[in-house]
């Protein structure tokens, strides 16, 4: 890690843009580590939004003002204008006025960030205290941003409005989070006071009933305006899909190249199957993994056990042999979630590795068994040399990368597109050298590329593969389930966020084919002295960036 780098100019505007981030959303600064304003919320309110633009505007115009005195100033000019522009051009398409998802959207992100809240104290807890009594004025605020949406027919489809209302109920419940979590409450030494405890009660319950009046807004006012349609169109989409790429892409080529991709991941996992139990389709030899007791994990304890075993090995032996890891990344955490929403995510460190990397496990209600099969590569997705290898890198490598880079730089499709390519190094490596771990791997594999067919498809209203019609959100369940191996729990949750999230599921297969191209250039111009540790040292040392950043970075 260089030490000698003095901060620029530009340095200085990307971290200014930093702090007005942590001011305006201090759910940011929780994720990063900056604390200073954990006891509240954003103005979710639309006034709040062009306070938003407004700092935008203003950052991207210092940004433009100053000259690059190296590469690294290059890189963070052409990212964080890139991404300045981009939430300028949404603002002007009325996104935020709908802005409304299974996944991730105000209605889970004022819940989750109580999940990244220190607690190891009674100063942590004081904070989290206010924070929940700060819930009801950032409902307030984003239900009059939902309702200007009304007003100038910028809805949210009504699908996905009727589930978040599902998701809104249970936390309003009597025994939903914000009460559960509030009983709970317990410092690492000693106890809270009664006083602190009345007022964490209290906090949980205005939360509580904050949710049940969001809930009521979205069943009286919200699903009635919501619009019928479950995609959003062409003009939009591009928008979304720049934003969760980083990079521009031809939306119809990569519908086709889905297409095909796809068709290619069901022959290799045909070929696989037949190696599993000779003569046996994928279902067959799906069905027989799963029978196998010695691949079956029962209960979250035992998962969570699994999980970090797996993930401590990974680690140990990488590190020793194929990548440099640094000791303050040699710690991820395997958590499960206290949601039961489904899902598996990561969060990277606080800056100064106070709060390690986590990987979380959403358990949804009523699954009990895991098969670890289908699991293993999710871990070094996660993991390492996945996501935490990726995003703890660049926490690290502070002495060259301004904050900005550090943590919030980056996109799904540069992040998650170079977990599936760190899957596929772990296959090459020979981490899933059982048919069974590899059967697992291209189940994902193949799920990933399903997905690029299905968002482009329904929210471009494409052709059907087979010609027989056009995309429906009815055809997209039956066509996620026909391509998964999953519980139908798992395909609902998960055609629901494509259909609520345009753009991002793609991202991870369409992300991955574009660092594979990038590697590829990059090898054909090194010739004979390519180095592939160093190829991927010099990616990940830039930390997160747009994927059309990225190809300019390495290959000029």
């Amino acid at each position: 890690m260089t030490t000698d780098r003095t901060p620029t100019p530009i340095d200085a505007v990307a971290e200014r843009w930093v702090d007005t981030l942590v001011d305006l959303e201090p759910t940011v600064g929780t994720y990063i580590g900056r604390r200073e304003n954990d006891h509240r919320f954003g103005d979710l309110s639309p006034a709040g939004h062009e306070t938003y633009i407004s700092a935008a505007k203003a950052a991207l115009a210092d940004l433009r003002a100053e000259q690059p005195v190296d590469d690294v100033d290059r890189v963070t000019q052409t990212d964080l204008g890139a991404e300045l522009e981009l939430a300028i051009e949404k603002s002007d398409a009325l996104t935020h006025l709908s802005d409304v998802n299974v996944i991730a959207s105000p209605a889970q992100e004022l819940r989750d960030v109580f999940d990244l809240m220190p607690t190891a104290t009674e100063e942590d807890w004081g904070t989290i205290a206010r924070r929940l009594s700060a819930v009801p004025a950032a409902v307030e605020g984003w239900i009059e941003t939902l309702r200007l949406g009304i007003e100038k027919g910028s809805t949210p489809a009504r699908r996905q409005v009727g589930e978040v209302l599902q998701q809104l109920r249970k936390n309003a419940a009597s025994d939903g989070f914000f009460a559960t979590f509030a009983a709970g409450a317990a410092p690492e030494q000693g106890e809270l006071p009664e006083s602190l405890r009345a007022d964490l009660a209290k906090g949980a319950g205005a939360a509580a009933s904050a949710y049940g009046t969001l809930a009521e807004f979205f069943e009286t006012e919200l699903l009635p305006a919501g619009r019928e349609q479950d995609g959003v169109g062409r003009e939009l989409y591009a928008l979304h899909s720049r934003g969760f790429l980083g990079a521009t892409i031809d939306l119809d080529e990569t519908y086709e190249w889905g297409i095909e991709e796809l068709a290619r991941m069901v022959a290799e996992q045909e070929s696989i199957a037949n190696e599993i139990k000779p003569g046996a389709s994928v279902e067959e030899a799906v069905a027989y993994l799963d029978a196998d007791p010695a691949r079956k994990l029962v209960g979250t304890e035992a998962l969570q056990r699994w999980m970090q075993e797996t993930s401590d090995r990974a680690v140990a032996e990488l590190g020793a042999t194929h990548f440099d890891i640094p000791e303050e990344i040699r710690t991820l955490e395997c958590m499960i979630a206290p949601t039961q929403e489904g899902g598996i995510y990561y969060t990277g460190p606080t800056d100064d590795f106070s709060r390690p990397g986590r990987m979380w496990w959403s358990v949804p209600a009523g699954v009990t068994e895991f098969a670890t099969w289908r699991e293993l590569t999710t871990v070094y997705h996660e993991g390492v040399p996945g996501h935490h290898l990726q995003i703890g890198q660049a926490v690290y490598n502070r002495a060259k990368l301004n904050t900005w880079r550090r943590q919030l730089a980056g996109t799904s499709g540069h992040a998650e597109g170079w977990a599936l390519y760190a899957e596929r190094l772990m296959e090459q490596l020979g981490y899933l050298d059982d048919p069974a771990d590899r059967l697992g791997m291209l189940d994902g594999q193949r799920m990933r590329a399903a997905r690029v067919v299905l968002d482009i498809g329904v929210h471009l209203g494409k052709p059907l593969p087979d010609g027989s019609g056009t995309w429906t959100a009815e055809y997209a369940f039956d066509f996620m389930g026909r391509n998964v191996n999953m519980s139908k729990e798992f395909v609902h949750f998960e055609v629901n966020r494509y259909l609520g999230w345009p753009g991002q599921a793609p991202s991870y297969k369409v992300g991955q084919r574009l660092w594979e191209q990038i590697r590829d250039a990059y090898r054909e111009r090194e010739g004979d002295a390519f180095d592939m540790k160093r190829f991927h040292r010099n990616a990940l040392d830039l930390g997160g960036v747009g994927l059309d950043t990225l190809r300019q970075a390495l290959l000029g």
